[in-house]
């Protein structure tokens, strides 16, 4: 039995000759909250747009809740969408800019301001009802368009790259903020980003795109741990690749393993030469070149995340050298090539 409330089933996108979305299949839980992501142009905007309304596909089909809704127009969807660049009016005030939608959707009177000061209320800005947009900062703005959303009572909330318009500290209250929302309010959210660390902090389900199809899809977890092919590895978080020594194998079997799971070593291990020592705040991330010439490694350079206590213990630096260990179980294997 499918327990989807949102499935997107072979959806096919073509502008012209170009292929936006090749084949995209997703089930998405009721209340569940899924990141899009992937780099730009890999179709995960043009996904978010068809499952709005706001573009038809070309093929396949959007069943939402039980219905086939492919070819309804957006406003029977009952979803409420906030883009990065806000969209805000600017003449209206924050409280002003939540009533307008509900006023549209003819919302008795007696009932707007209340809705819309009890959306503002869940974002924490009634102390700014009466400021225009001008007079906001951008995080401001940002909760006051989901705000906007919210007040809506919509069936699913679309996010458009929410937060790549701020800083990196604002970026990182709000991801708190919109998912604790999420929570409160039970609402399947989508959200399209190409920033990793907003998908692994705020995501249940993580959809990682590329030219237009699905790579993985799996919890922040398991895209994290057990990247499904060189380019997933490669495009969330950091990693080593490395090729199968050709004269031992005829395959062209690949080799990868995350920085922070390499070990270091007085004693064990193969020998390398510490060539870059670059500071991280918490931790050093090293670049090693593997000197044992009995190694298959040999001349590999090998990205280290090491703690800033070790590098302080072990005395670290350029032009030394040390021993490293790659665990056999945390290295993972793959037949095709890494795409650079």
């Amino acid at each position: 039995m499918n327990n989807s409330y949102l499935t997107i089933d072979g959806i096919h996108k073509e502008f012209g000759s170009f292929t936006a979305l090749n084949g995209v299949s997703i089930d998405i839980k009721k209340n569940e909250f899924v990141c899009l992501l992937g780099p730009s142009g890999c179709g995960k905007t043009t996904l978010l747009r068809i499952i709005a309304g706001l573009e038809a596909p070309t093929a396949g089909s959007i069943i939402i809740n039980g219905k086939d809704m492919t070819h309804m127009p957006s406003a029977k969807r009952n979803f409420g969408i906030v883009f990065q660049s806000y969209a805000l009016f600017p003449n209206l005030t924050a409280l002003q800019n939540i009533e307008y939608g509900l006023k549209a959707r003819k919302t008795p009177k007696k009932e707007v301001k209340e809705r819309a000061l009890e959306a503002l209320a869940l974002v924490d800005l009634l102390h700014v009802k009466d400021k225009y947009p001008a007079q906001l900062s951008g995080g401001q703005q940002q909760r006051v368009a989901l705000a906007r959303a919210i007040a809506l009572s919509p069936d699913f909330l679309l996010l458009d790259e929410p937060l790549s318009a701020l800083d990196a500290k604002v970026r990182e209250k709000l991801r708190k903020e919109i998912r604790s929302i999420q929570e409160k309010l039970k609402i399947t959210t989508i959200m399209v980003t190409h920033d990793q660390d907003e998908a692994l902090t705020m995501a249940d389900k993580i959809v990682v795109m590329n030219n237009a199809e699905v790579m993985q899809i799996g919890t922040p977890q398991e895209v994290y741990h057990n990247p499904a092919n060189p380019f997933v590895a490669d495009f969330i978080g950091s990693i080593n690749f490395w090729k199968e020594n050709k004269e031992s194998s005829n395959t062209d079997k690949m080799f990868a393993i995350r920085p922070e799971h390499i070990r270091i070593s007085e004693k064990e291990g193969m020998v390398a030469e510490v060539v870059d020592v670059e500071f991280r705040g918490p931790f050093y991330r090293l670049q090693f070149k593997v000197t044992d010439s009995s190694s298959h490694l040999y001349e590999q350079i090998i990205k280290v995340d090491v703690s800033t206590h070790e590098v302080s213990y072990l005395q670290l630096t350029k032009g030394m050298d040390i021993h490293i260990t790659l665990p056999a179980e945390r290295t993972l294997s793959y037949k095709e090539q890494v795409v650079s």
